[in-house]
């Protein structure tokens, strides 16, 4: 695969995440102009925006795009908004990069944003489901928690793993977010919380399980060109990839594996040329417990059914073999 233009991320922002008051237009601003100031940059650089979202109707905003430039004081600028449920962000961010790579912008601003708490839980939760394959899944009651027990439920029978595993990553991770003064959740908590906490669909309790939030992050995406005459650091991008799998779960081969994820990290390290073995920390889909556990096993990290020793042993923890969401 050849492109015309290296890319590189040249500054990034984000808000704090949580019960927010403001709209998602204002978050979405907020967000952008902090990406914005951080790449030492104007707003009349940027010559599009790549917006990531799925629930703006919640907050009465959808087609957020044309909002935030002419916020921005750029009207004229193109955008585009992009739904993929909960790979939004990252779908974005890999559009943007193609257009770039592509030489059709020489700097973008990609955001991505949700703003949901107001909704409550149930109707949040219910809207979510429309994401999966509703035909068959949504209309039998099954929303995203019990999806995601029937691959934790199979994961415990095909594996040497515990319940007590599950809650390992997210004593990890609220840790990590105790860490991070933007995080949702600033709080630690211990295995026993954990297992002591509600059950939401067996075997994911509560704290198994992430919470909705409100929030946006961004980045600015340019060309290295770009790059060198506006910014003193940036970051190249030498990799992205994406798959897809069927997005019902009876059309998968494997309750325990998501294919899209292992087809994504393939055609990354291919361009990028490197192995799994190079990377020293990762950021990855952790909606549920079992969530990050995969994800670490399909992302090459680990062989399939080790995830969990590895949480086991402290090797996804911070400044550990490789730090999994250390964010929080």
């Amino acid at each position: 695969m050849t492109f015309v233009e290296k890319v590189c991320v040249l500054g990034a922002g984000s808000t704090k995440y949580g019960k927010l008051s403001e709209s998602i237009a204002d978050i979405t601003t907020q967000a952008s102009v902090s990406a914005i100031e951080s790449a030492g940059i104007s707003p009349k650089d940027i010559k599009a925006s790549y917006i990531s979202n799925v629930f703006g109707v919640a907050d009465k905003q959808v087609h957020i795009g044309p909002v935030l430039m002419s916020r921005l004081g750029i009207p004229d600028k193109p955008s585009l908004s992009i739904e993929s449920a909960c790979g939004s962000g990252s779908v974005a961010f890999r559009e943007a990069y193609a257009n770039v790579a592509a030489g059709f912008y020489d700097c973008l601003v990609v955001t991505g944003v949700e703003k949901v708490t107001h909704t409550g839980t149930e109707w949040t939760t219910t809207y979510f489901a429309y994401c999966s394959d509703f035909f068959y899944e949504g209309q039998a009651g099954a929303s995203f928690p019990g999806l995601f027990a029937s691959m934790a439920r199979a994961y415990l029978t095909e594996f040497d793993a515990t319940e007590e595993d599950f809650a390992a990553v997210a004593v990890k991770n609220h840790n990590n977010g105790f860490l991070n003064p933007k995080a949702h959740m600033q709080k630690k908590i211990t295995v026993d919380d954990v297992m002591n906490s509600a059950v939401v669909a067996s075997p994911l309790k509560l704290y198994d399980c992430c919470p909705f939030s409100d929030g946006a992050s961004s980045v600015i995406l340019c060309s290295e060109k770009f790059a060198k005459e506006n910014g003193s650091d940036y970051i190249e991008v030498i990799g992205s990839g994406r798959g897809g799998s069927p997005a019902a779960l009876q059309g998968r081969e494997h309750l325990t594996t998501i294919p899209s994820t292992k087809i994504a990290a393939a055609d990354a390290y291919k361009m990028a040329g490197i192995t799994a073995k190079d990377i020293d920390f990762a950021e990855v889909h952790d909606c549920f417990t079992i969530a990050e556990i995969v994800d670490t096993e399909d992302l090459g990290f680990f062989d399939k059914g080790q995830g969990v020793q590895a949480v086991r042993e402290g090797r996804t923890s911070l400044n550990s073999d490789i730090s999994i969401n250390p964010s929080g």
